[in-house]
């Protein structure tokens, strides 16, 4: 029989109830799925690892006596020794060797024969990346055989506290708060049997529970806004080439005044059409409308009058705010059936009165009093729609996304969690307002005290590379096809303050990766992200070093890992099975980050959301250590002969044989087939006398002959169709495609009845 638990005596017994007494002074404690902890039995407890005070959590919110797997080190240390072996911790080394490693996983798992709780850290180490690490294999061997089941454990919003390594210190910094929220999220438990992968995906999906938890805890944006501004104070907080810099008191009294001065025109208006670029006045006029409790609506000045009058209509729009100068500098058709107020003419409406007023509101009132003056009808709250961003439209109509407060909220905070701004930071801004990351950059800009540095053109090479150099941008985030265009474009010298630079909404191919690298001396990181979720899903991250430490932050052709509080699942496209890591299928995103839904289109967001999971339509691989790899658009596949042919690899290999380093020439589609139902067609820009010797490598580098496409689907354009975000025109390249290939066949015709006839005539 096995013998008794041993619970550590009467000094590891006051040394558990000290723990209780001062954890619960000093923190304040949110438990989830309390009732998922066994009260007898052997439990191997298997959390996350952020700070130095865990253990502290477990065993105040266990309710059990519990033996902590330590590392040699921390055990022998001379001030940790008498705790350590009052609560009869078990410890490890992994410089002691495997004899040693296996001693104590022997030890481990006779503790649990007696029916103890023994608690293992899987990550092995702190986090120093604010991400989930990946989880060591030590822990099936400690329950392998035995009667004792695993309890996941996610432990939540400890990264903020002075015992994480948040912003890289450790203690050497201020408490954010005193009794600091700490949320505990305990997940059913596992039976022995159960993969660690299994148990990482369980504690991922743990955090959903955990950062879900933190709504009530959370203000409105405009709420976080205004305490970051007035931080500021007198120091920069934005600027862009026409205002000049704007301090955070400026930026906050600006938008009050914006806010007081269009008060009667908003009145009635649930929300509110803004036609603007990224820019000093576009970030103000956001502002505003958030502090005057309205739901800003950024129009896509790239989409042509049918989707900006396409938004205006299903938005239910009755004023635009917009500008004369841009209006006429981007050559824009006026939307119609709305009322335009110009931002040009506001200025003369805010005089010397109404500039003090905005100017004593910003530095001394409440919030909800600032509301109140700036016109909110009601009081804002974090669950309200703080935006609709309209989709791109690539692949039909643009569908209006509602994002709620605590949706850009949760996402800009996980954000700043693993990208980690640091004092001297400054972000560059050249994303549209009305791209979903051009939102989440004003709002991650603002909260996170970042300065940002606007520009309306992404496209305007010469001076994006003068900004970056001028005001000593930091960070970047681009799209690939902008990228394409600094490498051939910028000096790079101006690009030498850049410490991150990362990419979104299309694949970053890793010839533009390494052309980069190369030029630049700085190795672009991929994100990945839909509108649907606020955008960010996964992120890539510089790994980090020290010595005896390395924890990776990116993996290369990897879009990253899921931020903290995001859960992905992988699953068969047809029968949404789950599938394991390593295998491909369809993406599904959870999290506190997912939309609310589509305006006006319940049928829509039921399709798009299944049981709280966002069908992405990608297809990806998910890998053991939490890295995501987008194989492609399960609408960018074509069905050739009963085959899924999936077009981004095609394109990977077209402008590997062709040899196109640093630019986008191929975009592959498909269009109908009689006898197979569809056949890829390829869009491009290269000379077509190089079509011939350019299928003859694709044969040499392996492709399957399926993926080959036939010389005459070849279609030469000027130029690939982009959207305004920066994405290839998905739409617009089929519509090459299908007109370009049905001229061809038109004058093949013409040319065949002309022979006809000239056989006749003979």
């Amino acid at each position: 029989m096995p013998s008794a638990p041993d619970t550590g005596g009467i000094s590891g017994a006051l040394l558990r109830a000290f723990i209780v007494v001062a954890t619960r002074i000093v923190y304040r404690l949110r438990i989830l799925g309390r009732q998922h902890v066994p009260r007898t039995g052997a439990v191997l407890i298997a959390p996350n690892h952020v700070s130095f005070v865990d253990a502290l959590f477990l065993v105040t919110t266990v309710g059990r006596p519990i033996r902590f797997v330590v590392e040699e080190g921390y055990y022998q240390h001379p001030l940790l020794r008498p705790f350590m072996r009052a609560l009869r911790c078990i410890p490890i080394s992994g410089a002691g060797g495997p004899r040693q490693m296996l001693r104590a996983l022997r030890d481990a798992g006779d503790h649990l024969d007696r029916g103890e709780v023994v608690c293992v850290f899987p990550e092995g180490q702190l986090t120093r990346t604010g991400m989930l690490l990946p989880f060591r294999r030590g822990m099936t061997r400690m329950v392998k055989g035995r009667d004792a089941v695993i309890l996941p454990v996610c432990m939540d919003r400890v990264w903020g506290s002075i015992f994480s390594r948040e912003r890289g210190r450790f203690l050497l910094k201020w408490p954010k708060s005193f009794r600091y929220p700490v949320t505990i999220a305990f997940g059913a438990p596992l039976p022995p049997e159960t993969s660690v992968s299994e148990v990482r995906r369980v504690v991922q999906e743990l955090s959903v529970d955990a950062w879900t938890a933190r709504l009530p805890d959370r203000p409105p944006l405009h709420h976080t806004a205004r305490s970051s501004l007035r931080r500021r104070f007198h120091r920069l907080a934005m600027t862009d080439l026409v205002r000049g810099d704007v301090s955070g008191i400026a930026a906050l009294t600006g938008s009050i005044a914006i806010a007081r001065a269009l008060r009667r025109t908003w009145a009635g208006q649930e929300r509110i059409g803004i036609l603007l670029p990224p820019s000093v006045g576009g970030a103000l006029v956001n502002l505003a409308a958030s502090f005057a409790g309205r739901v800003a609506v950024n129009l896509n000045y790239t989409a042509g009058r049918a989707g900006i009058d396409s938004a205006v209509r299903q938005a239910g729009l009755r004023t635009v705010v917009t500008s004369r100068a841009f209006m006429e500098r981007m050559n824009l058709e006026l939307p119609s059936g709305v009322e335009l107020v110009w931002i040009d003419d506001l200025k003369g409406r805010i005089g010397v009165a109404s500039r003090l007023w905005a100017w004593s509101l910003a530095m001394l009132a409440p919030v909800r009093m600032i509301e109140s003056a700036c016109g909110a009808e009601r009081r804002t709250q974090t669950t309200d729609v703080s935006t609709v961003i309209f989709s791109s439209g690539s692949t039909g109509e643009p569908k209006g996304i509602l994002l709620t407060h605590f949706n850009v909220d949760s996402n800009v905070q996980a954000a700043a969690q693993v990208i980690r701004p640091e004092p001297n930071d400054r972000l560059l801004a050249i994303l549209p307002l009305f791209h979903s990351f051009g939102n989440f950059l004003l709002w991650f800009s603002i909260c996170h005290r970042v300065p940002v540095v606007f520009h309306m053109s992404p496209l305007d090479a010469e001076n994006v590379g003068a900004l970056v150099e001028r005001k000593r941008v930091t960070l970047l985030l681009a799209t690939p096809t902008f990228l394409q265009l600094y490498l051939r474009r910028c000096a790079p010298g101006q690009f030498g303050s850049l410490r991150v630079i990362l990419t979104g909404a299309e694949k970053l191919p890793q010839r533009l990766r390494d052309a980069f690298d190369d030029g630049f001396g700085i190795e672009p990181l991929e994100g990945y992200g839909t509108t649907e979720c606020a955008p960010a899903i996964c992120v890539s991250v510089p790994d980090f070093r020290a010595p005896g430490f390395f924890q990776p932050g990116s993996r290369r052709g990897s879009v990253g890992q899921p931020l903290p509080g995001v859960a992905l699942r992988v699953v068969d496209p047809d029968t949404f099975e789950p599938r394991p890591v390593e295998v491909s299928g369809l993406l599904l995103v959870k999290g506190p980050n997912v939309m609310q839904g589509y305006l006006g289109r319940p049928d829509l967001t039921a399709k798009a959301i299944r049981d709280g999971w966002y069908v992405t339509g990608d297809i990806a691989v998910l890998d053991e250590e939490g890295f995501v790899w987008i194989t492609d658009r399960l609408a960018r596949f074509s069905k050739i002969g009963g085959e899924m042919v999936p077009h981004g690899r095609v394109e990977e290999a077209l402008h590997e044989a062709v040899g196109a380093a640093t630019s986008q020439v191929f975009s592959v589609t498909s269009v109908p087939d009689a006898r197979k139902g569809e056949r890829l067609a390829v869009v491009h820009t290269i000379d077509p006398a190089r079509i011939e010797g350019l299928l003859q490598k694709l044969s040499e580098l392996g492709l399957p002959n399926l993926f080959i496409p036939r010389r005459q689907d070849f279609v030469k354009v000027d130029a690939l169709p982009v959207l305004g975000t920066g994405k290839t025109d998905l739409r617009a390249v089929r519509k090459l495609a299908e007109d370009g290939l049905a001229q061809r066949s038109d004058e093949e015709l013409g040319a065949g009845v002309d022979m006809e006839r000239g056989d006749d005539a003979e």
